[in-house]
């Protein structure tokens, strides 16, 4: 059985900018703050059928294949050759904008963990909030990469940084 997980944030950032920021595929080791480098595996770079390889500072790796696109508004990614007790996972990255200046960003996951029943437990109460956290903390990687044009790095800027692109 599937579950569901996402976080939606506002940000001072126009959505054309973290637009851009997510329409360059191979940029996503600039604003997520636990990958290390995410080189393209087949050369494309945007698109449906792009792909990539996430490559954790941790050492784990996810390669991740566009799936849909919707230009200018939403991303999804099917997760594949991963060392997560996933059955699948699917992931969609969505900009809204709110005014000129503003937007939400959402991210969200449809996953099935391994396991039966006690795997859909472990998902339930252990990997739906870890992943909420890591999509928020994506989301606000993303708004001040798209602000600054300055990559996260392993972790995030500080809050007095990230201020400037994230609302009080």
């Amino acid at each position: 059985m599937a579950q569901h997980v996402e976080n939606t944030s506002r940000f001072n950032v126009p959505a054309n900018k973290v637009w851009e920021a997510l329409n360059d595929f191979e940029a996503v080791a600039k604003f997520a703050p636990l990958i290390e480098t995410s080189p393209l595996t087949n050369g494309q770079n945007s698109g449906i059928g792009a792909k990539r390889c996430c490559n954790f500072f941790d050492g784990t790796k996810i390669v991740e294949e566009i799936i849909e696109l919707t230009e200018g508004e939403s991303v999804t990614v099917v997760l594949t050759d991963h060392t997560m007790p996933l059955n699948l996972a699917i992931a969609t990255m969505k900009v809204v904008p709110v005014d000129a200046n503003s937007c939400d960003i959402t991210i969200a996951m449809e996953f099935v963990v391994k396991g039966g029943p006690f795997g859909w437990l472990m998902g339930a109460l252990m990997m739906k909030p870890l992943m909420k956290g890591v999509f928020k903390k994506t989301s606000q990687g993303l708004a001040y990469y798209s602000a600054t044009g300055k990559a996260v790095g392993n972790g995030l800027p500080s809050k007095e940084e990230l201020s400037s692109v994230v609302p009080a």
